[in-house]
């Protein structure tokens, strides 16, 4: 049998307490003329037979029939006119909760304005207040059964993640990971304003949302540390992909020069007319000039331009700068390059 509670409070409120239970499990056999004692920033809901009726707030509180309106139309029925009566009594805070966290449970895959497709997970804190103890109770303690705290962190964090990936899908379209400061300024503005309802359907304001950290998948990292390698040497992102073509020749450089120049040749993307003005631009004077064709590449190959040897010039720093070429490898083959730019047409 329960026991009579003459006093109902919650007097050891923890930081991060949100919900006290009292009883904290089955009913409480509670007599008119009891005291309830609501302290500062708290709310007390009572709760019968899977439904909140009345809420005090603070301040100490005797239970009459004049301040239990509803409750009190239950006591005859439930106990033939007799004290004490059962129910149980929910103390709810009102005080902000700041740094509560949320994350995104896995890598979700958004569009990006610069770099395409991109992976990322997103982590953060929220602060948010209750801002209707008797819709919150209803809605949380009477569906979900949920009495502790951590039970209704899990909860709120689930609520909020769940709009995660439709914010940063939406987000992302006109923003880019590279430009890391803003988006998460915006994105945590996005998903504040995307969950606020569902927050408030039962009962709670959510006063702020904040994006802390936004790691890149592993494929999304790479992306990213092509793009900075783009920008140390001024290259744009088809120069830097024109310049991967160059690695298999300066990995070899024990190949000859025709192997080095075939390989600039494929990096640029000009095709074997520039293999070959390569392939001149490193032979010694003494040497025969090598004609402009080779077999395959046919009689009327066009000599290279000025604009396609200062290309390969570019997709050469690019390949300094990346570490993808020794300097020894650099020098030589920039002293052909330019050779060959000083006889171009």
């Amino acid at each position: 049998m329960a026991r009579i509670i003459d006093v109902i409070e919650w007097p050891d409120q923890a930081p991060n307490d949100i919900v006290k239970r009292v009883p904290e499990q089955g009913s409480g056999d509670i007599r008119l003329g009891s005291q309830v004692i609501v302290r500062g920033a708290q709310v007390a809901v009572f709760y019968r037979d899977g439904k909140a009726l009345d809420m005090f707030t603070e301040g100490r509180h005797t239970l009459t029939t004049m301040n239990l309106p509803l409750l009190s139309g239950l006591i005859g029925l439930a106990t033939n006119d007799r004290t004490p009566f059962p129910a149980e009594v929910y103390f709810v805070t009102t005080k902000e909760f700041v740094d509560m966290k949320w994350g995104t449970p896995g890598e979700i895959t958004v569009p990006d304005s610069v770099l395409g497709m991109v992976q990322l997970r997103a982590f953060g804190t929220y602060s948010m207040q209750v801002k209707d103890p008797q819709r919150f109770v209803n809605q949380i303690v009477g569906v979900q059964g949920i009495y502790t705290t951590s039970q209704i962190q899990d909860y709120l964090r689930s609520i909020l993640v769940s709009e995660i990936a439709s914010v940063m899908g939406t987000t992302m379209k006109t923003k880019s990971l590279l430009d890391l400061a803003a988006l998460q300024s915006d994105l945590g503005a996005a998903i504040q304003a995307k969950a606020a309802d569902d927050f408030e359907a039962i009962g709670i304001a959510l006063k702020k949302v904040y994006v802390v950290s936004i790691q890149p998948g592993e494929e999304t990292a790479k992306a990213i540390a092509t793009r900075s390698a783009m920008g140390a040497v001024g290259a744009s992102y088809t120069q830097y992909q024109a310049g991967q073509a160059m690695r298999e020749a300066a990995q070899n450089e024990g190949g000859g020069g025709a192997g080095i120049g075939a390989g600039l040749g494929a990096g640029i993307g000009i095709g074997q007319a520039m293999a070959d003005a390569i392939r001149q631009g490193m032979q010694s004077p003494a040497q025969p000039q090598a004609p402009q064709q080779t077999a395959g590449a046919g009689a009327g190959a066009a000599p290279l331009t000025k604009a396609q040897i200062e290309q390969a010039l570019v997709n050469l720093d690019v390949r300094l700068a990346n570490g993808e070429i020794s300097e020894a490898t650099y020098n030589k083959l920039r002293e052909n390059l330019e050779k060959a730019l000083q006889n171009a047409a």
